[in-house]
C-alpha cells in the first residue's frame, strides 16, 4: 500500500513533468556496456567482493555481480562501479 505523501509527489511529478528519481528519491542507475555501472541517490554499501556488490537506497537494495568488480568512485550520492559487469537486481 502506498503512503498518501507518495502518492502525493507521484501526482505532483506527472503534472509538473518532474523527474520522478527526484521527486521520489529513487535511484538512478546507468550502465555503460558490462564495464562501467553508475549508481545516483545511493543511501551507502552494505556488501562488497569481487563478484557481488550490495548498495543500499531508499527504495531498496541492487545488487550487482559480475568478475573483477570494484569500487572506482564513491561520493555522497554518486557510486562508479567497474568490472564485468553479470547481472543487476533490485530487491525491495
Amino acid at each position: 500500500m502506498k503512503s498518501k505523501t507518495k502518492e502525493i509527489r507521484e501526482s505532483v511529478s506527472e503534472l509538473l513533468e518532474l523527474p520522478k528519481d527526484i521527486m521520489l528519491d529513487l535511484p538512478r542507475i546507468t550502465l555503460l556496456g558490462d564495464l562501467q555501472l553508475y549508481i545516483e541517490n545511493h543511501k551507502g554499501i552494505i556488501e562488497y567482493s569481487e563478484t557481488r556488490i550490495r548498495v543500499n537506497t531508499k527504495s531498496g537494495v541492487i545488487r550487482i555481480t559480475g568478475k573483477d568488480l570494484s569500487i572506482k568512485t564513491i561520493v555522497t550520492e554518486e557510486i562508479i562501479v567497474v568490472g564485468q559487469v553479470k547481472n543487476i537486481e533490485f530487491i525491495e
